[in-house]
């Protein structure tokens, strides 16, 4: 261990290098590269965590740039793992970084975590954080939570020794409709940075053992009033007996209508008279989009949804396939006789073999 490189850091009283061994010993996983990501990965490597896992199988684009600031201009549409890889190595060449090409799933889930002390949250939808939650319990592992709407931020800490986990705060998955989306709402470049590295934060007390962590507790960012607010919130003993994951960790809806998974709709994608619409927003449409697809955005649905073609199927799709989920439903309860398909994983996981016009 480098003692130049941290000791302003080790000649804290409350810290020393007692703390540091800890952080050099520790393995953290990070569940994304994006706007939380981006200050979680940045610190946590700069304050020499030993070992950093990063799950992100995203590209960099053009529409990150102004919060996800490890990037830059040059490289929208290279893989983001390839370059936060080489910026973290330059940034501290101690720490050992593991790349995990690929999204966390059901599948993945269990063996991945596996391995590591800490798991750090840095998604942006409600199906991953249950998942993350489940396999955390499963497996016994804390996780740091971060979420981001518009001009706040939220951060805490479940299943810290044996403390309350999501499900107490949040027991069920949402419907599609109560879904903030930073995609169609927007966020302030600058609240992830705060709220990422408050979770860099509860990460490093996490390990080391100092200071008080957030279990328990949800801490309420608002930055237009620059004001903080901590909830208090309690166990609930049945979320902690979890054995295993779900079947599946998609949103809930209020119709039953059909789902196409990303990695079979893709195979569509060569017919040319496959009726496909984007109901993400005007801009989302312009940066990236797939061949032969209609922007509808989601707010005008309920005007337009009687120009579409129903004698044959419609597939709605988004960024992650939430919006997608609510345009579906708008969509069946107009013509409930219509195959109406509801593309999940959206553009988010499309994007990488699909073709712009």
């Amino acid at each position: 261990m480098n003692g130049e490189r941290y000791s302003r850091q080790t000649q804290l009283k409350d810290f020393g290098p007692e703390a540091q061994a800890k952080l050099a010993a520790a393995k953290v996983l990070v569940v994304g590269a994006g706007g939380l990501g981006v200050p979680v990965l940045t610190y946590l490597n700069a304050m020499g965590v030993g070992t950093l896992g990063i799950v992100e199988e995203d590209e960099v684009s053009l529409s990150n740039l102004h919060r996800q600031v490890l990037y830059s201009a040059d490289e929208v549409g290279h893989a983001k793992l390839d370059v936060a890889i080489k910026k973290l190595k330059a940034q501290n060449p101690d720490t050992q970084l593991i790349p995990y090409y690929e999204f966390l799933t059901l599948e993945n889930a269990l063996s991945i975590i596996e391995g590591y002390d800490l798991v750090i949250d840095a998604t942006d939808n409600f199906p991953t954080r249950y998942l993350i939650n489940d396999a955390c319990v499963i497996l016994k592992k804390p996780f740091v939570y971060g979420a981001l709407h518009s001009f706040e931020g939220q951060v805490s800490v479940f299943n810290y020794k044996n403390g309350p986990t999501y499900r107490c705060l949040f027991p069920k998955m949402p419907s599609a409709k109560e879904v903030p989306n930073c995609n169609a709402h927007g966020v302030l470049g600058v609240i992830p940075g705060i709220v990422g590295n408050l979770q860099a934060l509860e990460a490093v007390k996490v390990l080391t053992g100092i200071g008080e962590v957030l279990s328990g507790k949800l801490l309420l960012f608002n930055g237009l009033e620059q004001t903080f607010q901590k909830i208090n919130f309690g166990a609930n003993p049945s979320n902690l007996k979890i054995t295993s994951l779900q079947e599946t960790y998609g949103l809930s809806c209020s119709v039953n209508s059909d789902t196409i998974e990303s990695k079979d709709f893709e195979k569509l994608l060569s017919i040319d008279n496959i009726q496909i619409i984007d109901v993400r927003t005007v801009g989302e449409f312009e940066e990236f989009h797939l061949k032969n697809s209609i922007n509808l955005p989601l707010e005008d649905i309920e005007d337009w949804k009687h120009t579409l073609g129903y004698d044959q199927p419609v597939y709605v799709l988004c960024h992650s396939g939430s919006r997608s989920l609510e345009a579906q439903a708008i969509l069946v309860a107009y013509k409930n006789e219509s195959d109406i398909i509801n593309v999940n994983g959206g553009i988010e996981q499309l994007k990488k073999y699909a073709v712009k016009y």
